[in-house]
């Protein structure tokens, strides 16, 4: 069907007034800025991340800066894995609120996981796993419902895994092996019910003070019974001696205080010359 070239101009008209163009973001600019200032580019991989780029860094589902992919003019994903980066996860990352997934894995970056992740309410895919990233999983992390992926292993996090985290339905990948982590696996991740993905045993070894289903349960780690048994027998035989000791004692001044009185008794019975 051909249109005349008064009515294409019409439909074009209409377009760009009820669906205009996408401008940018000035909370992509924000993020993009902040986290570059908080991380160390060895490699040089990030050199297209300047501050012109980060005010528009978005044409459509192009981006100009590496690793980012855009969707209607506004940052989804960030994927820098493998790019030998250094340095933090800045907080700022929670003003990239369209991002649903970011991927910093197997680069060297220490510090904590933000937990201002919590405001990327689209998140979808969390991958810091192989670098350095310390401190505990923030329970807040469980704002970001549409998580299904949550990779953290090969890193130096301490502490227990939040309960909350099993409150997230739409999770099907969860990996924090090798850190450093303790206490409880929680039962909404170890031993999920009905139609959820469930977890096996390689998404949480590696961390020695962890226990609980599908691991093993808590280590004691107490003392053994042979050594409780010998601490027992060692003290009982301290007490024992030191109540020998003691009644020996006592026994010898009473000794010494009646054969005091007897001769007492003596002297007063011999007669005076």
């Amino acid at each position: 069907m051909k249109f005349p070239k008064l009515t294409l101009t019409l439909i074009l008209t209409l377009i760009s007034t009820f669906f205009p163009p996408s401008s940018p973001d000035p909370n992509d600019q924000s993020c993009l800025s902040n986290l570059f200032k908080t991380l160390q580019d060895p490699n040089h991989n990030l050199m297209n991340w300047t501050e012109p780029n980060f005010q528009n860094p978005c044409s459509g589902f192009l981006s100009n800066l590496a690793g980012a992919t855009c969707n209607n003019g506004r940052i989804y994903k960030l994927s820098l894995p493998n790019f030998n980066l250094h340095g933090s996860i800045s907080p700022f990352i929670s003003n990239c609120t369209n991002l649903q997934s970011l991927d910093l894995s197997n680069n060297s970056l220490t510090g904590p996981i933000p937990t201002e992740l919590q405001y990327l309410v689209n998140l979808a895919v969390l991958k810091l796993s192989s670098n350095h990233i310390s401190g505990t999983i923030p329970p807040s992390i469980a704002m970001c419902m549409y998580l299904n992926v949550i990779d953290l292993h090969d890193n130096d996090l301490t502490g227990t895994i939040p309960a909350q985290v099993g409150s997230l339905v739409r999770l099907s990948v969860f990996d924090v092996s090798n850190n450093k982590l303790s206490g409880p696996i929680p039962v909404s991740l170890g031993n999920r019910t009905g139609n959820l993905p469930r977890f096996n045993v390689t998404s949480f070894w590696g961390n020695k003070d962890l226990y609980g289903y599908p691991l093993g349960p808590m280590k004691n780690k107490g003392l053994s019974v042979v050594a409780i048994v010998g601490i027992g027998l060692g003290s009982g035989l301290v007490s024992l001696m030191l109540s020998f000791t003691v009644v020996c004692v006592w026994l010898r001044v009473t000794d010494q205080k009646m054969a005091a009185e007897q001769e007492g008794k003596i002297t007063q019975l011999m007669p005076e010359y």
